[in-house]
């Protein structure tokens, strides 16, 4: 049986009113008189009705929905920096549109065109890991798409774009590895291709990001096999980290691994050891992009300046980074 809305016909025929008059009556015109008014919207409330969003994004020219496009919504960054988009987004009148690429270049392709082509008044982008080739955003853009990344951004479209201060965090993690005492550090992060120094045989690459465990496994077997093994090892990525931080457990060292990573994980202080993390202020992130994409949307004039917001990090000091004897 298909679902049926009240429309406004359906109100103009109950209360014998012309279906202008109920359209201006629901405006709230001051050419419909009070008694008026008060009849259709207790009416209107009645039998539940609600404007057709089509109609009124035919009439306004947008569709009051924003597209937003992840690697993965599971992961603990992106689900908290989606809070902060959505908590913008409903209080400006604007609904959501999630999708996950899953750290796949030609999934994130079809996910951007396919809303694109539904008439989403703008998009969020943080690119996958495999994303290499934009030309399909840049033309995007370049027919007026308002486009805003976050997190992981490319300085090939010109647009804003919001950031963690990595650097520093990866700067404090690794100095903090340092003061403890550790001297032979691992690197294990995502693809070389995303925006987000170190011995080259001590840097290992998961080019999916941690979606694929075994990937991350191979990475902290390989460099067990080194000549020179890592003492300690400092992570990039919300996945990378947990999965890491588990094979790490399976393995069980003779000597004690200090570890350190990027992680938003609301549990990470009940792992043993509690995990040593760089946080980043991923609901605040969210928030900041969307807010910089509904500026482009809702400006009367072209935006021509551009700026990168950079919002700072911090490093939650746990056991897992115990001072080495």
């Amino acid at each position: 049986m298909k679902f049926e809305s009240a429309t406004i016909k359906d109100i103009a025929k109950a209360l014998n009113l012309s279906t202008s008059t109920v359209s201006r009556a629901l405006r709230g015109s001051y050419e419909i008189s009070a008694e008026t008014k008060k009849a259709v919207l207790e009416y209107a409330e009645k039998i539940n009705y609600r404007p057709n969003p089509i109609a009124l994004s035919l009439k306004e020219r947008r569709t009051r929905a924003i597209g937003v496009v992840v690697s993965e919504i599971a992961n603990n960054f992106f689900s908290q920096a989606i809070n902060g988009i959505e908590s913008i987004a409903y209080n400006r009148g604007y609904h959501v549109i999630m999708t996950q690429s899953h750290e796949s270049a030609e999934r994130e392709r079809v996910n951007v065109e396919h809303m694109a082509a539904r008439g989403v008044d703008g998009l969020l982008v943080s690119l996958s890991a495999e994303a290499t080739d934009l030309s399909y955003l840049k033309e995007l853009h370049e027919k007026g798409m308002p486009i805003v990344f976050f997190d992981r951004v490319t300085d090939e479209i010109e647009t804003h774009r919001v950031v963690a201060n990595n650097y520093l965090g990866a700067f404090h993690a690794t100095e903090h590895l340092i003061y403890q005492g550790y001297k032979k550090i691992a690197h294990i992060t995502s693809s070389p291709y995303l925006s987000i120094g170190f011995n080259e045989n001590m840097v290992k690459h998961c080019n999916h990001g941690g979606m694929i465990a075994q990937e991350v496994e191979d990475a902290v077997h390989e460099l067990f096999k080194n000549k020179t093994k890592p003492d300690a090892i400092f992570t990039t990525g919300d996945r990378i980290t947990i999965v890491c931080f588990g094979v790490l457990k399976r393995l069980k060292q003779k000597k004690e691994i200090g570890f350190s990573g990027f992680t938003n994980a609301q549990v990470s202080d009940l792992f043993s050891p509690a995990l040593t993390v760089v946080r980043q202020p991923a609901f605040e992130i969210g928030q900041t992009a969307i807010e910089l994409l509904i500026q482009i949307i809702e400006s009367k004039r072209p935006i021509t300046e551009f700026q990168t917001k950079t919002l700072e990090t911090e490093l939650v000091i746990r056991e897992s980074t115990p001072k080495k004897t």
